[in-house]
């Protein structure tokens, strides 16, 4: 990750370190919303040039055994732990979080680089049984090929390794664009891949201001087999009609809009606790942070006195602080956004009972927010909010709360939170999501899937169903045998 001391940031391509075609962007920190870097902003042409790289680098990455792919991505891994707080200190630069979680984050990225690295040499086929006539069936593993990678700027670090570690162990190369807010963790992870010993052209990283452009050509060219995104349901759809003259392989990590319920029977320290790691992660802006919660009402005071407890006592401040809770919004447009949602749920009925406005703290800090009395029918209990804002409505029954939880095109994740196990299980069972957390608020891992159903997207990350992605299942029959 080639810069000087104006720090001016280089793309990587087939192994080399270049300028930008179209000059370069800003990057600036959300804590003060001044700029940080300059990047080099592709071109299109310089897109098609990492993608002919990673075509190159292909052919000769998947005829590696695995292992030694493996032991390669284990090697970035090391690297990536040697340098968590060089890392970290970046995270939280560009993304404005606070340090522990940034910290966190390179643990929690690293994890899947590790995860993988002993994944990888287990993409196993299969001897079937034998067929008339002496033909022998069987089934071998192979990678798909290269691999477009599109990713958010909520987790600069773990999107990418969550991605590119599967990819690499499968055989596959691949060309990474970052999110325009946050790509310098990106080039130094693919600083150290290359410390690490990966061979030029496998990571292929291309920064730039113009993601419809950039995007358009991962979807359309001929030679990536594959692409995966994570971002907003509108651009998965976008990206999905683009990739379909292709038919080309997809993994899409789309919005959510998660229910967290708190049943009457819950542990209700633990279900706060849990509320409060989940919602307010990254001050809100995480794809899985809880975004309706629904308490049954016999529970409902007793909740929000301790939430209120709980909210109150957020620290807001500049991510590098020590003591930081709450870091700033990632942009200005992201507080207008969320200014605008909490204006227009008062306005549609609901009460406004703690924060509500900016904080002192800085242009892009927002209070801690507690809404109630939010129905179905307030606009944001269809939205996404992205922001540290906690929208509660009441329920009667478990059947009223699942019909609640479920009223939603989104599908990713949701919470529940009862110390009766049939229940439990019931309202695990009844919830149109694709991951749910049961007395728990903090869900994601390495070793299980992730991903959601309904408008929340297609393929799972995570677990072995992450290494299936890139893989394709190829059949042989062999005849003649006898």
């Amino acid at each position: 990750m080639e810069r000087n001391m104006t720090q001016h940031y280089r793309a990587l391509i087939g192994g080399e370190w270049q300028q930008g075609r179209r000059g370069s962007f800003a990057v600036d920190d959300p804590a003060t919303a001044q700029v940080v870097a300059m990047v080099a902003d592709v071109d299109v042409s310089q897109v098609d040039l990492a993608i002919e790289a990673a075509d190159r680098a292909f052919d000769r990455w998947r005829r590696l055994s695995a292992q030694e792919r493996c032991d390669l991505v284990l090697l970035w891994h090391n690297r990536l732990q040697e340098n968590r707080q060089r890392l970290a200190e970046l995270i939280t630069l560009e993304s404005g979080k606070p340090m522990a979680e940034s910290l966190g984050e390179v643990e929690y990225g690293a994890s899947y680089l590790k995860w993988y690295a002993q994944q990888g040499v287990r993409a196993n086929g299969q001897t079937l049984p034998a067929l008339p006539g002496g033909r022998r069936p069987m089934t071998v593993k192979q990678p798909v090929g290269v691999v477009g990678v599109i990713t958010p700027w909520n987790f600069p670090l773990a999107m990418i390794a969550r991605k590119v570690a599967p990819a690499l162990a499968a055989g596959c190369a691949v060309v990474i664009k970052p999110a325009a807010e946050t790509p310098l963790t990106a080039l130094l992870m693919a600083e150290l891949a290359q410390e690490a010993g990966i061979p030029d052209g496998v990571i292929n990283l291309v920064p730039g201001s113009d993601a419809a452009v950039i995007g358009h050509r991962l979807c359309t060219h001929p030679k990536v087999r594959k692409l995966s995104f994570t971002g907003s349901t509108s651009v998965g759809r976008l990206l999905m009609a683009q990739s379909a003259e292709r038919v080309q392989k997809l993994s899409l990590e789309l919005g959510g809009n998660a229910p967290f319920l708190v049943f009457d029977d819950a542990n209700l320290e633990g279900a706060v606790s849990g509320l409060m790691a989940s919602k307010f992660r990254n001050s809100g802006q995480t794809c899985v942070c809880a975004n309706r919660i629904l308490v049954q009402r016999g529970i409902y005071d007793d909740v929000i006195a301790r939430l209120k407890a709980r909210m109150a006592a957020l620290t807001l401040g500049p991510g590098a602080l020590p003591g930081t809770d709450l870091g700033p919004l990632i942009s200005d447009r992201a507080l207008t956004r969320v200014e605008a949602l909490v204006r227009d749920a008062v306005a549609s009925g609901a009460r406004l009972t703690m924060g509500g406005s900016r904080s002192p703290k800085g242009e892009r800090f927002y209070l801690p927010t507690l809404l109630e009395s939010v129905t179905e029918d307030n606009p944001i209990w269809t939205q996404e909010i992205f922001g540290p804002v906690v929208a509660v409505t009441q329920f009667d029954t478990e059947e009223e709360g699942v019909r609640l939880a479920n009223s939603s095109e989104a599908g990713l994740a949701s919470y529940l939170y009862s110390d009766n196990l049939p229940r439990a299980v019931r309202v695990a069972e009844a919830l149109e999501y694709g991951m749910v957390g049961i007395n728990e608020g903090i869900i994601s891992s390495a070793v299980a899937p992730f991903g959601g159903i309904k408008s929340s997207g297609l393929g799972r990350e995570g677990g072995q169903e992450g290494l299936e992605e890139y893989l394709e299942t190829k059949y042989l029959c062999l005849g003649g045998i006898g």
